[in-house]
């Protein structure tokens, strides 16, 4: 299984598993709900059946308090552990407790009069006791349509029992479970589909990803070929760019400007005239004037191209010095992108190193003399401090390799760091 599957696998395993634990205290909640509505709405059955077709149950006139001392004891001990049985006026007309009903009366608090014309409960955890629920129901005559007067309540007290609280437990337990497994197999079900889409996608975006590297490639080989280059310039500053950067941690979308900017540093030169850019002989100042205009051609160039736009670092800053004697915008030490003070390094490296019209190629004691000579004025000393171990070997490397085999070193590192 690649990473990348890995990571799939265990995010839908994650969610899964989350789903779960919120389910489980969820499902809990709900068990207890429906016990507590299940106990009130027997409490408001019976009540409608002590005031059933027999007016001697009525709690009014002289034989309330007798027909409502009646009710009580036969509510007390089934449903309730607690009843008292109130006249419409709010006033008490008998009451029944149970023996577990009399441990947590004193624990309950005591309320005004009844005054209500809905049903309605509490839930208490009493400590000693556990779950407790106390029920208020308006007593209304059977004969009144709904929002009659109230000629009565009833107000019991349930303790929970102990079987009930297991059996609320199983049940929350079992929603869980069961939860758990159709997450599980949900899961199961997607994980091939998200791979599937994935593979997909990461195919597309590998296509996307080639396109654009050929596009950068082909402006890249367009301005070298009328610098007078193979092409061979643009793969070797940009690779050994890529590897200071990597000696100094960057990746990610940071690498990736690097590179496209290092590759396309002198896209400007396209609109810079053939008399001055391919001539032999040292630029007079008014041609170094022109010449130094393609800075900011190739910024013009990349800035809002998409995902070129990345490459705007070093494309806009690679003549800038440490020392700020640079061009265009005299940018000194670290207000200079870090990418464009990777690149100078490699990029002054490289042209004293190769062979061009107008010079011979330098060897490498000559040009790290001159690379050393310049640190702290044309580069950054911290950047020139990881080149330093690694610049024989740049040189040694590059110098066996023709423009193909340069090309394939950029390619691997690309492969690295644009298809991660």
């Amino acid at each position: 299984m690649n990473p990348l599957h890995r990571r799939i696998a265990l995010r839908i395993a994650t969610v899964s598993v989350l789903l779960a634990c919120v389910t489980s205290p969820l499902a809990w909640f709900l068990s207890r709900g429906m016990a507590e509505d299940t106990v009130v709405a027997i409490a408001i059955e019976e009540s409608e059946k002590l005031l059933g077709p027999l007016d001697a149950m009525y709690l009014t006139g002289p034989d309330a308090a007798s027909h409502a001392h009646a009710a009580a004891q036969s509510l007390a001990g089934g449903i309730f552990d607690i009843v008292e049985m109130y006249d419409g006026q709010g006033n008490k007309l008998a009451e029944s407790v149970t023996d577990i009903g009399k441990k947590v009366e004193a624990a309950m608090a005591h309320h005004d009069r009844p005054d209500y014309r809905k049903p309605g409960y509490e839930s208490h955890d009493l400590p000693g006791t556990g779950w407790v629920l106390r029920v208020f129901v308006p007593l209304q005559h059977p004969a009144d349509n709904e929002g009659g007067s109230v000629i009565g309540y009833l107000e019991g007290v349930r303790v929970v029992p102990p079987w009930q609280r297991q059996q609320m437990l199983g049940q929350s337990l079992g929603a869980a479970v069961l939860v758990c497994v159709a997450s599980l197999l949900c899961g199961a079900v997607l994980y091939p589909v998200v791979v599937r889409l994935s593979r997909e996608n990461e195919r597309k975006t590998h296509e996307v990803l080639d396109s654009h590297i050929l596009m950068m490639e082909a402006l890249g080989r367009t301005v070298a070929q009328r610098d007078s280059d193979t092409g061979a310039h643009n793969y070797r500053v940009a690779w050994m760019a890529a590897m200071i950067a990597e000696a100094m941690g960057l990746s990610g979308t940071s690498m990736q400007a690097l590179i496209a900017g290092s590759f396309l540093h002198d896209v400007g030169k396209v609109g810079i005239p053939d008399a001055i850019l391919r001539k032999p002989a040292r630029l007079l100042d008014s041609e170094m004037e022109i010449m130094r205009t393609h800075v900011n051609l190739g910024k013009d160039i990349v800035v809002g191209a998409g995902w070129l736009d990345g490459a705007h670092d070093v494309v806009a800053a690679h003549h800038e010095k440490w020392d700020g004697s640079g061009y265009p915008a005299g940018l000194r030490g670290e207000d200079i992108p870090l990418a464009a003070r990777i690149f100078a390094v490699a990029d002054v490296f490289d042209a004293l190193c190769s062979q061009r019209p107008y010079k011979a190629a330098m060897g490498f004691d000559e040009a790290m003399a001159i690379l050393e000579r310049d640190t702290g004025t044309h580069f950054d000393p911290t950047v020139m401090a990881v080149f330093r171990p690694l610049a024989r070997n740049f040189h040694d490397q590059l110098s066996t390799c023709g423009e193909d085999g340069t090309r394939a070193l950029l390619a691997e590192c690309m492969r690295r760091h644009f298809r991660q």
